[in-house]
């Protein structure tokens, strides 16, 4: 092995090798490799970033799975309540998988200004509400309080608070239809203490938030009705089947849905991005393998001359493929470097400084989401490194059919 590759260096390194007609094929097969590392790493890392981005937004509005009445039908307007006394809450420590439980109620109404008004989702949330997605989403002010008594605090979108002209200190008015029997809207006073900013403007044209016991006044709930329960796992790749346990360890009168459900149309979008980032790493690998081939195809025929010298000194064909296997692995860590050079580079510079921005409206977030992970990028190039070298294995049998005789008469 050894001999192999100091004869494989020794071609690297030589002048000869360097002003060679293969130099600029060689070059070629470099630049299509680190073109093709690029390419991975950067749709892998924003497809997966923007898969991850989308989830946590629709979760943050909706939970992972959403358990309510079985007559809601997962609504807007939290109709049917339910019971917050469960076995399951506050800990659903009977399905493995569960991280938060947290209660929720919605009604639908209006805002109202002197000049205009909006429809609005009132969204109810409690002292066990987990803000931690909207402290990220948070743009002015503060989030609200409600772990003592009832307050007036709201959270309001940035889309709604521009469209009303309306500011962190300010009081909006809100009003509710109620049941049939009694028609005349019910006013409810809220102060603005935060805007926020999801970038999902479904949620973001329609979401307020504020205390829970005002939706329960407003309905005429007591104290220990909710509209609904919003749970969130560990793992999103495991909703489906977490999913399932908890419907199986409900009441035969409550339902229970998962936001891929609930928003099929926008999981199914995100799942064709797993397709297209296979697609591409299909095809910079191919386009990368083929490169090599040609490369290693000129390589061998430059050197023919030097393949019937090894064998005539008595270098079996094995022998003799190798030192042109280990050239082209020279070859394929160089390509490698300095696509991760630059792959990795534009992606951190993406990350912390957000240089190339999206349409929220199409994308549903600001600017391209970037996902970083150590196993990712070390699996994608052993897999690259390994994928070109078997695909070499072909064209470096021809040295076998090279007779050495004909081969030192080689001009």
């Amino acid at each position: 092995m050894n001999f192999e590759y100091f004869i494989a260096r020794r071609i690297i390194a030589s002048k000869d090798y360097k002003s060679s007609i293969s130099t600029p094929i060689i070059k070629i097969a470099i630049t299509a490799i680190a073109i093709g590392i690029v390419m991975m790493l950067v749709s892998i890392a924003t497809g997966v970033g923007l898969q991850k981005k989308i989830r946590e937004k629709v979760s943050a509005f909706n939970g992972d799975i959403i358990i309510t009445n079985f007559d809601t039908n997962f609504s807007n307007d939290s109709q049917f309540p339910i019971s917050k006394n469960q076995d399951f809450y506050p800990k659903f420590s009977g399905v493995k998988g569960v991280e938060h439980v947290q209660v929720t109620a919605l009604k639908g109404g209006i805002i109202r200004t002197a000049e205009d008004f909006e429809g609005i989702v009132f969204k109810g949330v409690g002292n066990d509400y987990n803000w931690s997605a909207f402290q990220d989403f948070l743009v002015a002010g503060r989030l609200p309080d409600y772990s003592e008594n009832l307050n007036d605090e709201a959270l309001i979108s940035q889309y709604l608070a521009n469209r009303l002209q309306f500011k962190v200190g300010d009081r909006m008015n809100t009003f509710f239809l109620q049941d049939a029997e009694n028609k005349k809207p019910r006013s409810l006073g809220l102060k603005i203490v935060g805007i926020y900013n999801s970038g999902f403007q479904q949620f973001d044209e329609q979401y307020i938030i504020a205390d829970i016991r005002h939706i329960q006044r407003l309905n005429n709930w007591d104290d220990d009705q909710i509209g609904a329960f919003e749970v969130f796992v560990n793992d999103f790749d495991d909703i489906q089947a977490v999913g399932n346990a908890v419907y199986n360890q409900t009441a035969s009168t409550l339902d229970t849905q998962t936001i891929r459900q609930k928003y099929g149309a926008i999981f199914e979008w995100l799942d064709l991005f797993d397709f297209n980032i296979a697609l591409i790493i299909g095809i910079m690998i191919l386009v990368a393998g083929i490169n090599m081939i040609t490369a290693l195809l000129v390589l061998i025929l430059e050197r023919t001359q030097m393949i019937g010298i090894l064998k005539a000194l008595g270098s079996s064909d094995w022998s003799v493929r190798k030192v042109f296997i280990y050239n082209a692995m020279y070859l394929i860590g160089v390509g490698l470097f300095w696509g991760n050079l630059i792959g990795l580079g534009l992606l951190f510079l993406q990350k912390y400084f957000k240089l190339f921005p999206l349409n929220p409206d199409t994308y549903y977030v600001t600017e391209a989401p970037v996902y970083l992970d150590f196993g990712y990028i070390a699996l994608l190039n052993i897999g690259t490194f390994l994928l070109c070298l078997l695909m070499l294995l072909i064209p470096s049998y021809i040295i076998a059919k090279i007779s050495p005789v004909k081969a030192i008469r080689f001009e």
